[in-house]
């Protein structure tokens, strides 16, 4: 609790500093090579940076989620980009939620609307699996919600990892310029098809074996 306590601390200083610094003046600009060249070549600084945009990105979205992964891909590369973007992402919405749920979790309940916390009660990992896959949610009220419900941490990043693989495979394909041409449309809308059919599969079965669950608790 304690060492939980202490890593906030830490991040809210680095958020703080990045608020009122010249990187978040020209991360505003939303111009990736304006960036990359702020940020310079050393591999550690320009990670580090990148790990903490990620962060805040998932506390407050307010930069553009596509803006951090087109960063990430301009930066490492399309594959590098990818991953990184995916990992962190998993990271920073993990350092979200156990923050809300032992940090701010009565502050926060005061703070939100009934049902949106009772919609991520209610659902739990379903909510978590389908607001990143298709996300009507910002990512920030996703982590906040489900650190104030009662879904378990486990289920938490089973969900965004799965959701968050799926679609970010799709954001990455437009600043890796599949978009533009480079690639078949058809093969586009195929690979589209089978992600989307992957996550509703998941979906069936997972509904399917929570209801097979429940009524093998009742016998």
């Amino acid at each position: 609790m304690h060492k939980l306590i202490i890593l906030l601390a830490l991040i809210a200083v680095a958020i703080y500093f990045f608020f009122n610094s010249s990187l978040y003046h020209v991360l505003k600009s939303g111009d990736i090579e304006t960036i990359k060249s702020f940020l310079g070549e050393n591999i550690y600084y320009t990670l580090g940076i990148t790990f903490i945009i990620m962060i805040i990105q998932n506390s407050f979205t307010i930069i553009p989620l596509i803006l951090v992964i087109s960063l990430n891909i301009a930066l490492y590369g399309l594959y590098y980009g990818f991953f990184w973007s995916w990992i962190t992402s998993i990271i920073s919405s993990i350092i979200v939620f156990l923050g809300i749920r032992f940090g701010f979790q009565d502050w926060m309940l005061k703070k939100l609307k009934p049902e949106i916390v009772n919609m991520g009660e209610k659902h739990g990992f379903l909510y978590v699996l389908q607001a990143r896959v298709i996300p009507f949610i910002p990512t920030s009220i996703i982590n906040i919600t489900a650190g104030l419900s009662g879904i378990r941490l486990k289920e938490f990043i089973t969900a965004t990892s799965i959701g968050n693989f799926i679609y970010f495979i799709i954001l990455s394909l437009i600043p890796a310029g599949l978009f533009s041409g480079e690639i078949n449309v058809y093969v586009l809308g195929i690979l589209a098809f089978f992600l989307i059919l992957l996550f509703y599969l998941f979906k069936k079965f997972y509904r399917k074996n929570n209801r097979k669950t429940a009524r093998e608790n009742q016998k």
